[in-house]
């Protein structure tokens, strides 16, 4: 059982020498193992196509017509829905590091929605993969294919992880978070591009708002996110397990909007933190602890320091490996929605 301490922001801290290997997000389950080559996803394809073509044009649109509202808005949108990824999907969601109240999940979800990279519900599918088997048959983007295939070659073919969403119960049983997934296409096209579109029509800039708070805002955006799957697995040290492909980086993190300490992220995956130390960029880590201040989140989870001490220890002596991040037993030990 995890220890429980009187930690400030009714947090729980987790031995992490207890974590077991996992399968798929239920406990008892082993890990689906995909073929290696799926049929191709030509409307996945397409998309990224589109989104890639259509912030190109925006960067040339901003370029020829600057304007400092547009600007002002796009850096908004990128914040705001970049805080959606890392606090929302990655760390509500995927791994359950912490419980938000109800309005906090259902703007991140809203916003999430906005950055094109599927519903929470697919989102955490393959990232519970990724962690239940890094780098092996059952990682949907394992670097051990190489940098590109890590980086966004995945994403062009059908994954069975992301398809078979209901295996992820604590999940599926969330209303908010179904809806999302139902209507993932019109939430993300209707804030994503419609509403920057509409924003950006009152300063007299429709075409700025949707081609660079739309288009070049997501595709930045893409490109930040593929970095973790790529970047995050090269370049860096290997701090917390030296037989493991996560690094931590602070350029990774600057490039990943906070993400870059992946070597201490695969070690503890249920720790709400991505850098353990206050003055690591992580806007995710902060905006958390900010909401658990202001009583909109609680039950945040870390690290025990006794962890996190066996485990630099370890990874400096290289011993033997450490037991497989856990999924299941993480999300049976997850706070209560």
């Amino acid at each position: 059982m995890p220890v429980e301490s009187p930690h400030q922001h009714n947090s729980t801290t987790v031995d992490a020498s207890l974590e077991r290997p996992s399968g798929d997000g239920r406990a008892g389950s082993s890990p689906q193992r995909p073929a290696t080559d799926q049929a191709m996803c030509w409307s996945t394809i397409a998309g990224l196509s589109l989104i890639h073509v259509a912030g190109a044009a925006g960067l040339i649109w901003i370029f020829l017509n600057p304007s400092v509202p547009t600007l002002v808005l796009t850096g908004a949108l990128y914040v705001a829905c970049a805080l959606s990824i890392t606090a929302g999907y990655h760390r509500l969601f995927a791994h359950r590091t912490y419980r938000s109240v109800a309005a906090v999940r259902w703007a991140l979800l809203a916003l999430g929605a906005a950055t094109f990279q599927n519903s929470a519900l697919s989102w955490s599918a393959d990232h519970r993969a990724h962690h239940a088997d890094t780098d092996g048959s059952g990682d949907p983007h394992p670097v051990t294919r190489g940098a590109w295939f890590a980086h966004v070659g995945w994403l062009f073919r059908r994954r069975q992880q992301s398809a078979e969403v209901s295996r992820l119960s604590d999940l599926w049983a969330v209303r908010s978070i179904r809806l999302q997934h139902r209507f993932y296409p019109v939430v993300a096209i209707g804030i994503g591009l419609v509403v920057p579109t509409v924003v950006a029509a009152q300063w007299g800039d429709p075409w700025g708002g949707l081609l660079v708070a739309g288009f070049f805002r997501t595709a930045l955006m893409l490109q930040g996110t593929f970095c973790i799957n790529s970047l995050a697995h090269l370049v860096g040290t290997r701090r917390y397990d030296a037989r493991a492909s996560a690094r931590d980086s602070t350029l990774t993190a600057l490039v990943t909007f906070g993400e870059g300490y992946h070597s201490f992220h695969h070690r503890f995956p249920f720790d709400y933190r991505n850098g353990s130390r206050w003055w690591q960029y992580d806007p995710g880590k902060w905006l958390i602890w900010t909401l658990a201040r202001v009583r909109m989140a609680d039950k945040l989870r870390t690290a025990s320091a006794a962890s996190i001490a066996r485990a630099i220890g370890s990874a400096s002596g290289i011993t033997a490996r450490r037991p497989s991040s856990s999924v299941a037993v993480e999300a049976s030990r997850s706070p209560a929605w």
